[in-house]
């Protein structure tokens, strides 16, 4: 392992900023984390169904705001798409090439869940399942691919909005809002926001590329300034506290996003772009340098196979023949907050097990063996990321 940490961690490419890959890193653990508190599978009659703690415990909203990261995730991926972009056009490269690179570690991975869940869900219904059972299931499986699919649809959109200033989304998003819940317009306007809501921590990404964002006021700004925008927001204008869906809420932050999550994401970026330096000083550590560069590489494995891997280990608790405290039961008290902790590395044992089977859809049969086989540099291309 020593030795593992050490050969990672002196072929990173020193021109790379793995601070900025320590934040994607963070983003995709605080998905995966959250979706695993707030997340309960409960076999009620036959049926499995899902149950958010949060609607049964709302002293838990605070998580929400922990682990609901998405939008640090599009401030990396807004700053490295249109870097990738300028070095492209560089080079003397072509749109359609640079494009079909850009996306094809972010799909080669779907295949796989795709396929998988097709098996289940098929394996489930000849053994008898109910539809609603597996519907429950595979929806929850599948749930990080609309997350793809807007992140691809930003990154196509690249040349065209990198250099457009984030108040022309978050503006639309305002007036989107306006007229949802201002003026009674009809819901599916909301769905406006999908693309636009995220354009906005996008947007500050692309400036972010072209040294738009440098200053440690920036950031403060964009702190200060999402967070008190977003408690106005929630404390006096009607959205919820909870930064992600509540099951039974009249209005969901998320789906779609609402003003309140947009500028909720404005903060969390402020906060991202604080927490670099810091975050550049930690890297000067060789096994947490390793461990930034191993989890980049199977960013996109992670991400997809994270609710599989908690559903795996429901259904095997299942096979003790009764019902598991913070597995099974309702979420209902501070009991299955404390018994659902203990499962978390449980989970993170089973993710481990599909990382292995499932990561070279993600890194090529021979990606990630070369990236740390002694001799043979790390190329950039090699540890770089959507």
């Amino acid at each position: 392992m020593r030795e593992l940490i050490r050969r990672t961690a002196a072929k990173t490419p020193d021109d790379r900023d793995l601070g900025v890959d320590a934040l994607r890193a963070l983003a995709i653990l605080g998905v995966m984390l959250g979706h695993w508190l707030v997340t309960a599978l409960v076999a009620d009659s036959g049926t499995v169904r899902a149950v958010s703690p949060l609607g049964l415990l709302p002293q838990l909203t605070p998580a929400s705001w922990l682990f609901q990261t998405l939008a640090v995730f599009f401030l990396v991926g807004g700053r490295m798409a249109a870097k990738s972009w300028s070095g492209a056009r560089a080079r003397g490269g072509t749109y359609r090439r640079w494009l079909a690179a850009r996306t094809a570690r972010l799909f080669r991975p779907v295949v796989a869940v795709l396929a998988v869940w097709s098996l289940v869900a098929g394996a489930l219904l000849v053994a008898g399942a109910g539809l609603e059972t597996v519907g429950t299931l595979a929806r929850l499986a599948l749930s990080p691919l609309w997350f793809l699919l807007v992140f691809a649809a930003l990154t196509a959109a690249t040349p065209l909005v990198a250099r457009l200033h984030p108040l022309w989304p978050l503006a639309l998003v305002l007036h989107i809002d306006v007229i949802r819940f201002g003026l009674g317009g009809p819901a599916w306007l909301g769905w406006v926001n999908v693309a636009a809501g995220w354009l906005v921590p996008y947007c500050l990404g692309t400036a972010w590329a072209r040294d738009r964002l440098r200053s440690r006021a920036t950031g403060w700004g964009l702190l200060l300034g999402g967070a008190v925008s977003t408690a106005v927001l929630v404390l006096w204008a009607g959205y919820p506290a909870a930064m992600v869906g509540v099951p039974g809420a009249a209005i969901s932050n998320l789906n779609p996003p609402t003003l309140a999550a947009v500028t909720f994401g404005l903060a969390q970026s402020g906060a991202a772009l604080l927490l670099l330096g810091p975050l550049r000083r930690l890297l000067r550590r060789p096994a947490v340098r390793a461990g930034v560069v191993l989890m980049n590489l199977s960013a996109m494995t992670l991400f997809l196979w994270h609710q599989t891997a908690m559903m795996a280990v429901t259904a095997i608790g299942l096979l003790t023949g009764g019902f598991l405290p913070g597995l099974h039961t309702v979420p209902d008290g501070a009991g299955w907050v404390l018994a659902r902790l203990v499962w978390l590395p449980v989970f993170a044992l089973a993710l481990l097990v599909c990382w292995a089977a499932f990561r070279t859809y993600e890194q090529g049969r021979r990606g990630g063996t070369q990236a740390l086989r002694p001799g043979r540099p790390v190329r950039s291309r090699t540890v770089g990321h959507v």
